[in-house]
Order: C-alpha cells, then sequence, then structure tokens
C-alpha cells in the first residue's frame, strides 16, 4: 500500500538536525553514511529512531537516508524519529492520527537554557558568604 516513492522531511530535538528522505525498500536505515546500528551504539536511541516504523507496521517497506549534525546522540535520535515520522506522514496521510496519538509528530521545545551573568550558569550560584 506504498502511495509515495520518496518523501523528505527535517526533524529537530535540542542542537540536532536530522535530514530525512524514505523511499520504497526493504527496511535499511542509512545515518551520515553508516547503518543505524553503528551509528547509534546504545539499544535506546535504536529503539527511538525505529519507533514510528514499529508503530505503523512499515519495518521493512521503506529505506531510510538520514543527515544528521550537532548535539550528542540521544537528541540526534530524538530528531531523527521526528524526521521519520513527518517523512512517513507525506507518504501515508492516513498514519497521522496514529503518529499524533503517540506524540511522534510533536517537536520537543525544550532546549539548554541561557546562562545568566553572575551566575556560574544558567541557574546556579556561587557560594555566598557572610563575612
Amino acid at each position: 500500500m506504498e502511495q509515495a516513492a520518496a518523501a523528505k522531511a527535517v526533524g529537530r530535538r535540542k542542537e540536532s538536525r536530522a535530514r530525512v528522505l524514505i523511499s520504497s525498500g526493504k527496511g535499511e536505515i542509512t545515518v551520515n553514511q553508516r547503518p543505524c546500528d553503528k551509528y547509534f551504539l546504545r539499544e535506546t536511541d535504536r529503539i527511538i529512531v525505529r519507533q514510528p516504523l514499529v508503530l505503523t507496521n512499515n519495518m521493512d517497506k521503506y529505506d531510510i537516508i538520514a543527515n544528521i549534525s550537532g548535539g550528542g546522540l540521544t537528541g540526534q535520535a530524538g530528531a531523527l524519529r521526528l524526521g521519520i515520522s513527518r517523512a512517513l506522514l507525506l507518504a501515508q496521510p492516513e498514519l497521522k492520527d496514529a503518529l499524533r496519538k503517540q506524540g511522534f509528530l510533536t517537536r520537543d521545545p525544550r532546549s539548554k537554557e541561557r546562562k545568566k551573568y553572575g551566575l556560574k550558569g544558567a541557574r546556579k550560584r556561587f557560594q555566598w558568604t557572610k563575612r
């Protein structure tokens, strides 16, 4: 029931950006010219990346090519999940309700809080001394 030959989407989380291209294939996920399992060494990151495909039963219907930059590995996994979800939505619009219900189409707005002047970091203060 594949409708689109290819779909492009962008996913973001924290400082990470993932540009995703999905095309009909046999389920290979390539991240920065490497297989997904070689790029994401933590099992939790691999699970996060595959969540939209498992939910929609598209594990072996699409090949995914992703270019990721910025941030850490967990942020990159979250960005890739959002990118894959958005690309799947373009390829199969009927998946919107399932993806939305699981929260895969919602961009996580949390990012690093800036350092404030007079403080050690965003909120941490220098030790107070009475005398």
